[in-house]
């Protein structure tokens, strides 16, 4: 649970860098935008892992 907290975290982080880009064209947010994306990726892949880890634990 506490990569899924994580998760949200960062998503929730990286708000103001979405609006920064898309409405004002700041290239610098993107470029931090880009760098959240591939941490949320990487969570995200760990989660996965967990998940697949418990379930077939319990087989």
């Amino acid at each position: 649970m506490s990569k899924f907290a994580k998760l949200k975290e960062v998503v929730a982080a990286t708000e103001a860098d979405v609006e920064k880009f898309y409405n004002s064209g700041n290239g610098a947010a993107g470029t931090r935008l880009r760098k959240a994306l591939q941490e949320i990726k990487g969570i995200a892949q760990e989660i996965r892992t967990e998940i697949t880890e418990k379930k077939n634990a319990g087989k």
